[in-house]
């Protein structure tokens, strides 16, 4: 995650980091909002709690539909999986999908991970949200709810392919807020949505939510076939410019939102480089941070396991296996390096080849997003075709 609000309009300063231990910063020591800069980068982990989901979007990586699944971790086995995670310092688990409101038992799972000190998040399509389950997750100080929403009425509606998705989306969203829940939402930025991110933002401030994640699109699972989707490296840096502009905007306003864009590490040196001609200190500052957030964290500080119990090295490389909980334990399986991908994965700047071998910029980007990589160009360890930024940007003549 690179925190455009962290970075950018300053909210973040290295000196909040040192507060909690400097570089050595443990990921338990950390209040929520400065995980990214931990030391140890004790893996936040994505539980696909269901593969079953009420809606059939077309970017799906779980390639989820309304159907039962087989397989499923029962209670005992989910709650042997939180009570690992606490043990090993995991420091988040989100539960996510398909669609996780759809597992009968998850009030139950987010009540022990919250008496294990494991914080709970939920990733979520916002449409099953209800009043009295707002409610019991209040009661139950569930960290934070994340509501996908991937445009305005009309483009979200076909983009989760059911008529009256955001209403129900949207409604979800109040219910939190009116119970004080922490509540975002997550927006897949494409060709088809990115006209409306302008009324993204307006929605934010209207509604005052206090958190908006902008992902760029990984093109796994059912996004394997909306390649036509992606954006070209110029639409891509004029997204990242209509961001900032947005986010100081709503700051000017006396509007504090988080502002975050999700997995393309480029935009950690896009922003130190706008910030080196607007604001040579704040740029200083910046790529301090840069640094301790080390780029991305696939196979070391996020990490995947799915509803069958399988871990990955996260939520959307589903084709490399580590192993199972129902055989070894997640924290055994993500320490041992006996797999060769969850060893190179660790120390994945000897591995990357192309531009990321020769990029200025590995140090603070980790080589960008492998699952991308591997899904449009055939090898796990080519240069990311997302990253927009030009040679010269990056440092090769």
């Amino acid at each position: 995650m690179i925190g455009i609000s962290k970075l950018y309009m300053g909210v973040v300063e290295q000196s909040d980091v040192i507060r909690y231990g400097g570089y050595g910063a443990k990921s338990k020591d950390l209040p929520s909002h400065l995980l990214q800069f931990s030391a140890d980068k004790k893996p936040v982990v994505v539980f696909n709690a269901t593969r079953r989901c009420n809606l059939r979007c077309i970017h799906c990586y779980s390639d989820s539909e309304n159907l039962d699944y087989a397989g499923e971790l029962s209670t005992d086995e989910a709650r042997g999986l939180i009570d690992d995670l606490a043990s090993f310092g995991s420091p988040v688990i989100l539960f996510s999908g398909g669609e996780p409101l759809m597992r009968k038992d998850l009030v139950q799972l987010v009540d022990f991970a919250v008496e294990k000190g494991v914080r709970a998040v939920i990733s979520t399509n916002g449409t099953l949200i209800t009043k009295k389950w707002a409610k019991e997750m209040k009661l139950r100080n569930l960290s934070y709810v994340g509501v996908s929403l991937d445009g305005l009425r009309e483009t979200h509606d076909s983009f989760r392919r059911s008529e009256g998705a955001f209403d129900r989306a949207i409604k979800g969203v109040e219910y939190c807020m009116e119970e004080g829940i922490k509540v975002g939402l997550r927006f897949t930025i494409n060709r088809m949505n990115m006209a409306e991110i302008p009324g993204i933002f307006d929605l934010v401030e209207s509604m005052g939510i206090p958190r908006i994640c902008f992902y760029h699109l990984v093109v796994t699972g059912r996004g394997g076939g909306i390649t036509d989707l992606l954006l070209s490296h110029e639409e891509t840096r004029g997204v990242l410019d209509l961001i900032m502009e947005r986010t100081r905007r709503l700051f000017d306003a006396g509007r504090t939102p988080e502002v975050l864009t999700v997995d393309n590490h480029a935009d950690g040196p896009y922003i130190y480089l706008k910030l080196k001609e607007e604001d040579p200190a704040r740029a200083d500052e910046v790529l301090g941070l840069l640094k301790m957030n080390r780029g991305n964290s696939t196979g070391v500080g996020i990490g995947c396991v799915g509803w069958d119990g399988v871990v990955y090295p996260d939520q959307f490389w589903r084709n490399h296996p580590l192993g199972n909980v129902r055989e070894r334990p997640f924290s055994e399986i993500w320490t041992h390096t006996t797999n060769p991908l969850m060893a190179r994965l660790k120390r994945k700047a000897e591995f990357v080849v192309g531009r990321c071998a020769s990029c200025r910029w590995l140090e603070v980007c980790a080589g960008n997003f492998r699952a991308r990589a591997e899904a449009m160009t055939g090898d796990t360890w080519a240069a990311d075709p997302a990253c927009y930024l030009t040679d010269e940007e990056i440092g090769i003549k």
